[in-house]
Parts: C-alpha cells; sequence; structure tokens
C-alpha cells in the first residue's frame, strides 16, 4: 500500500516538473516570437542622384564593304588586310577586256562618222549637200560618242577604289575568282571618328537634351570611362519599343572599335542634401503609402520599441531611396532595414548582433 502511494507520489512530481518545463519552452518560444530579429541602420543626410543606364553601341559612317558593281573575272587584288589606303586609292579590279574592246570598236566607227560629218559639211558650203544628210552624219557621231561615254563608264565600275582613307580590315576576295555584282570585296573601316549611340526610353525625353553631360563604360574596360555631352537628340521615338537615339561624339579615336558595346550613364536627378536610406526599409501599407519603422532604444541592451513613420518617396537609384518625412528624421534616426516583415507599430524587436549572426 505504502509502495503505491510513493510510486503516484513520485509521477505526480514528474508530471509537474514536465508541466513546468514544457511551461519555460513556451514562454521562451513566446518571446522569441514577440522579440523578432532584424538589422538597423542609420538615417543619410547627404547628397543624392539618379541615373539613367542604358547600353549603347559604337558605330562609325566609315564602315562600309567594298563591292564589285559588275561581274566578272577578279584580275588583281591590290591591298592586303591591315594596309592603310587613301581615298581614291585602286583596291581591287574586275576583268574588263570585253568593253575595252567594244570601246575600240566604236572608236573606229567615230573616224568613220565624223569624216562622213565632214564631207556632208564641205558639200553644205557649196550648197550641194541635203541638210537631211548632215543631221544624220551629226546624229550618228553623237550616238557613237554616247555609247562610248557609256561603255567608259562601265569599264570605270570594273575598277574598286577606296571611297575614304582608312584601314583595310578583311579581304574577303582573291585573285582569280568571278565576281558577281555586289559581290564583296573587302571592308574598309575608319575609325578615327566614332559615336556612342544608345536607347532612351521615351519617359526620359523632357530629361535629355544636346549638351547633357553623360558618362560611358565599357564592359571590356572596366577600368575605363569616359566622359561626353550628348550631340545629338533623336526626334523619332520607335513604335516597337517606345525608345529615342541619343548620339555623341568621339573625334581622333584611337581606342575604340565599331560595333563594341558600351554602358551610358546620364545624371537626370540630383540633390546636394537630402534624406537618403536603404530602399528595403521603405515599405507600403493597405492604402499603398509608403512607411519606414524607426527603432527606439529601451532599457533592455539591443532591444527596440518600433514607431511606424510615414515618409515620401521622392527617387530610388543604387538600393538608396530619397526620401522626405514630417517627422523628425536626422543621422541618428535609426530604422530598421530588414526583417520588418511580421512586426507591427509599438512591437519590441531585437537587433541582430554579431553575436546572433554567427549563431
Amino acid at each position: 500500500m505504502k509502495a503505491g502511494i510513493i510510486g503516484l507520489f513520485v509521477a505526480v512530481s514528474g508530471t509537474l516538473v514536465l508541466s513546468s518545463c514544457s511551461s519555460e519552452e513556451i514562454k521562451e518560444e513566446k518571446e522569441v516570437v514577440l522579440k523578432p530579429l532584424v538589422t538597423v541602420a542609420n538615417v543619410q543626410e547627404k547628397a543624392f542622384h539618379h541615373e539613367i543606364r542604358v547600353q549603347g553601341n559604337i558605330e562609325t559612317d566609315q564602315d562600309v564593304t567594298l563591292s564589285a558593281e559588275m561581274g566578272g573575272l577578279i584580275t588583281s587584288i591590290n591591298v592586303k588586310e591591315g594596309q592603310t589606303v587613301r581615298k581614291g586609292q585602286v583596291v581591287a579590279r574586275v576583268d574588263a577586256s570585253v568593253l575595252s574592246s567594244n570601246v575600240n570598236e566604236l572608236k573606229t566607227q567615230l573616224e568613220y562618222a565624223e569624216y562622213m560629218l565632214e564631207k556632208q559639211e564641205e558639200l553644205q558650203k557649196r550648197g550641194v549637200g541635203s541638210e537631211f544628210d548632215l543631221e544624220t552624219a551629226k546624229s550618228q557621231v553623237n550616238s557613237i560618242m554616247a555609247s562610248m561615254r557609256s561603255l567608259n563608264t562601265q569599264r570605270g565600275k570594273a575598277v574598286i577604289r577606296a571611297p575614304f582613307t582608312g584601314i583595310v580590315d578583311e579581304v574577303f576576295a582573291r585573285q582569280g575568282q568571278m565576281a558577281g555584282p555586289s559581290s564583296p570585296i573587302a571592308r574598309l573601316v575608319n575609325s578615327s571618328s566614332i559615336d556612342i549611340v544608345a536607347a532612351i526610353s521615351e519617359k526620359h525625353f523632357t530629361n535629355v537634351k544636346v549638351g547633357t553631360d553623360i558618362n560611358v563604360s565599357f564592359p571590356n574596360y572596366s577600368d575605363t570611362v569616359v566622359k561626353l555631352k550628348i550631340t545629338n537628340v533623336g526626334n523619332y521615338i520607335q513604335p516597337t519599343n517606345r525608345t529615342f537615339r541619343i548620339i555623341s561624339e568621339i573625334d581622333n579615336n584611337t581606342f575604340f572599335l565599331p560595333n563594341m558595346l558600351a554602358q551610358v550613364s546620364i545624371t537626370d536627378f540630383s540633390v546636394d542634401n537630402g534624406l537618403v536610406v536603404p530602399s528595403t526599409s521603405v515599405l507600403k501599407d493597405r492604402n499603398n503609402q509608403d512607411y519606414i519603422f524607426v527603432a527606439l532604444p529601451t532599457k533592455e541592451k539591443d532591444h527596440f520599441k518600433v514607431n511606424v513613420v510615414s515618409v515620401k518617396v521622392i527617387n530610388k537609384f543604387d538600393g538608396e531611396t530619397l526620401i522626405t518625412s514630417q517627422s523628425e528624421l536626422t543621422s541618428k534616426t535609426v530604422i530598421i532595414v530588414n526583417g520588418a516583415k511580421g512586426i507591427a507599430d509599438q512591437d519590441i524587436v531585437r537587433i541582430n548582433s554579431d553575436e546572433d549572426k554567427k549563431k
């Protein structure tokens, strides 16, 4: 009987102990729920600027593929890749022997026609020639001369000349090959004067003008940044992507190549001093109004009480937001940057210290 009573007492005591432990664990869990971990930062009073960043491209007007205007056998290629050629210099020749033979034939016919015209003029002076025969002779001479000019023009097209001074980038044809009309012969490039071309969204049209400063960087040259001014703003909106073109010229270029990628940055908004906070700290309520959580210190170390402060977002850029507020926010004001999800006004939160991060 005594043994039974003792066993019952031990069981009840164990139950009470377990209940006590469970209550303490639940209490600790509730404390964790009521005091979530957050990261904080100070409001900054500093300069703020917003940039338009778009991908651009390097272009030049003097980048052409020289082609044959007439078909025929390529009799000579007079340039090599990498060679500098002057404007008007012969790049290649196409066989024009048939045209030359036709021109020689017409020369013989022209000599005879001019002889007949001379005789008709003499007869006309003597008064024995007819005006019809004289006009016929003149027409014959003019017709042959016109044919010769046409053949000489065609024969001139057998010679491919450089339209400007530049460097032969690539030679496509070889001597002895047949060239058809529009067959590529060589590529000629002059990159001494280039354009930085970019497409800007139409919503920025009012902020982008001729003379606006831009910074141009290059993905393949991360240490190179060029400061330029816009020299031309497009007067047409592309209907497919709602953009307009901007152009900035670079003269005396010796470094950049046509079709090289560029990153164009345009500062379209700037203030010398304003309230700047991390963009992750700005939240929206049910009414789509912007607000932030201000963290107010408590007596307990690393514990803060949160206070909701309404703000107005002026602009955002590169992870930072420029705001205005009716409350007195200064550089000493502590705000919650991350971990605000699930908390409410007047809640108590814990700062995510270095020790907590290590855990």
